[in-house]
């Protein structure tokens, strides 16, 4: 008699499925805002937006992936910060114009339904947008037997927040003299991650494991797999409390593509090198790759995450503000007149 095939035969196992939503339920659930309606399983989720509170509601969304950092975490079989990229790319970005980050929404898909290695990466994803304030109000799973290896995985994510018209930060605002403001990262965050494997498997021929005193006892893998920081509770009082002209997300394409973008078409930044310690792992991987410092900067964080852009006056005020909460802040450079462009003065691009 033929065999009958089932769905498992393909590859695909619904069973799996159903023990992983098993695994993450409490987890989910505890990301959930009084906004949320409904609980996991429906076919969308819901969010009441309470209208009560703003004059102009504005909606901003934004998506994002991981990248290549994900080829660290099989490397390392490590899956637990994973998540927390996912969300920290979305809602950093969201960031930037001003809003809240309000709910998230993940997209999982893998070679194999390991119900604990998707519960580890759903986990950080839940715990991220616990500590930004948002909910988890829906996700998917895909198990694509045969299109990714068993094992591996790609993620991406989507989040929506809210801001009032008439306090959307734009470029518009922005003056000549306007003073930037870094907020450190918390390492290499998820961007460059191509450039970092050539450097530290194909050129250097490392496994991960090994360690270098300038990294404070972590391991290299340890050191690359750190999670994006989360900026939205940091930053959002300040967004609420003072007259920001200006917020850069700096992620692909670092200061050089990023800075502009918060900039009106007139103006660019100059920046000071010096103003900041760049953490240990950007000098080690510049030297293991030979890698220009111009290079560098535009494709790497290089200790900074976030950029603020204010007039000098409240930029002195966000300053106390920030050194009063124990927050670490820079005063990196200035806005000024002429090519929209940054131009990085000082430390290794002296000479």
């Amino acid at each position: 008699m033929e065999k009958e095939l089932t769905y498992r035969d393909a590859g695909v196992d619904i069973d799996a499925g159903n023990y992983s939503v098993q695994l993450i339920k409490d987890s989910v659930r505890s990301t959930y805002r009084p906004e949320v309606l409904g609980d996991l399983g429906g076919f969308g989720g819901m969010f009441a937006l309470a209208l009560g509170k703003y004059k102009e509601p504005v909606l901003v969304s934004g998506t994002d992936g991981v990248g290549t950092k994900l080829r660290l975490a099989f490397m390392l079989n490590r899956h637990d910060t994973i998540g927390q990229d996912a969300v920290a790319m979305c809602v950093n970005d969201i960031l930037a114009p001003g809003a809240e980050p309000l709910f998230f929404l993940d997209y999982l898909a893998v070679g194999k339904l390991l119900p604990e290695q998707v519960a580890a990466v759903v986990k950080g994803v839940a715990g991220a947008c616990k500590e930004s304030g948002c909910a988890l109000i829906g996700g998917e799973t895909a198990e694509m037997s045969g299109f990714y290896p068993a094992g591996e995985y790609d993620i991406a994510g989507f989040a929506v927040g809210v801001v009032e018209r008439s306090r959307i930060i734009t470029s518009d605002r922005v003056r000549a003299g306007d003073v930037l403001l870094g907020l450190p990262s918390s390492g290499l965050h998820s961007n460059g991650f191509s450039l970092v494997r050539k450097i530290v498997f194909d050129v250097k021929g490392f496994k991960g494991d090994e360690s270098f005193p300038e990294l404070g006892g972590k391991t290299l893998g340890e050191e690359l797999l750190t999670p994006t920081r989360l900026y939205p509770r940091l930053c959002l009082p300040l967004v609420r409390a003072f007259d920001l002209h200006g917020m850069a997300h700096i992620t692909g394409g670092g200061f050089y593509d990023n800075i502009p973008r918060a900039l009106p078409k007139n103006m660019g930044a100059e920046i000071d090198a010096t103003a900041w310690e760049m953490p240990p792992i950007f000098r080690l991987l510049q030297a293991w790759g030979n890698v220009a410092w111009p290079e560098m900067y535009r494709t790497f964080n290089m200790g900074i995450g976030m950029v603020l852009i204010a007039a000098a006056g409240e930029a002195a005020k966000i300053k106390a503000e920030l050194a009063k909460a124990g927050e670490t802040v820079y005063e990196i450079g200035c806005v000024v007149p002429g090519e929209h462009k940054v131009t990085i003065k000082g430390g290794v691009f002296d000479g």
